[in-house]
């Protein structure tokens, strides 16, 4: 696997090290450097990259805003000096986040998130039933005090609260500080279904659907009108092949 990616820095210096350190990993392949937000914006308008070395703090434009202008933004792996906007980088689905000065075995690990996160959405794209069924049972999640297992199997819905998920199963329930679209990349696609924005349920969990509601057990879950026809389609389909 091949990994494009671009830097975005205001401090030359500072981009002079990313590019020795991406010129050290195999797989990762440079395309450009930027001094500032607005050119890597003109930039990813006209092409496509997979990842972005991205500082936050930068004129004119921060890494941040880039990031929430950008309509499909490529990975990003933030690079700052400071330690306060660890928060605002999950908002906008960081893969990893560097402090500033960046030693080369802590970008080796970041460059390993990113391939791994590469490697797992290419496995659950486009892939048939038989070989989900063959993957992993269960799923690690990072909660405030360990890491925490959960069988798929047992997971009846998932809530978005803020920056935080929390995993509702048949013996538990976890909060998890990611988003769902990270957490959609470890579940087959086909049993769980994104139905709301704040809402992500197990097919095989639902008991009923009455007036754009779902209900599983005593929860009660609103089918969000963005997702409306989607899941109409998708239970039209599930119906008709019975």
């Amino acid at each position: 696997m091949n990994i494009k990616c671009i830097v975005v820095d205001d401090e030359p210096l500072a981009i002079e090290i990313i590019e020795t350190y991406i010129e050290r990993i195999p797989y990762l392949t440079l395309e450009h450097s930027f001094t500032n937000g607005i050119e890597a914006l003109q930039y990813l308008k006209e092409n496509r990259t997979d990842l972005m070395f991205l500082d936050i703090q930068m004129p004119d434009l921060t890494g941040i805003q880039l990031m929430k202008i950008l309509t499909t933004p490529p990975l990003v792996v933030f690079t700052t000096a400071y330690d306060n906007y660890a928060l605002k980088s999950y908002e906008v689905e960081a893969v990893d986040y560097l402090l500033k000065p960046i030693d080369f075995e802590r970008f080796v690990r970041a460059a390993e998130k990113v391939w791994k996160r590469i490697e797992n959405k290419s496995s659950c794209s486009g892939i048939s039933i038989d070989n989900n069924e063959k993957r992993e049972s269960f799923i690690f999640i990072k909660t405030e005090y360990r890491i925490q297992r959960v069988e798929k199997d047992e997971i009846l819905y998932i809530e978005g609260m803020k920056n935080y998920l929390r995993i509702v199963t048949r013996t538990g329930k976890y909060m998890t500080l990611q988003s769902f679209r990270n957490i959609q990349m470890l579940l087959p696609e086909h049993t769980f279904v994104r139905v709301h924005k704040s809402y992500l349920v197990a097919l095989d969990k639902i008991d009923s659907i009455e007036r754009g509601r779902i209900k599983i057990g005593a929860q009660i879950i609103p089918i969000g009108e963005t997702y409306r026809k989607e899941m109409e389609a998708l239970l039209d389909g599930i119906i008709n092949r019975r």
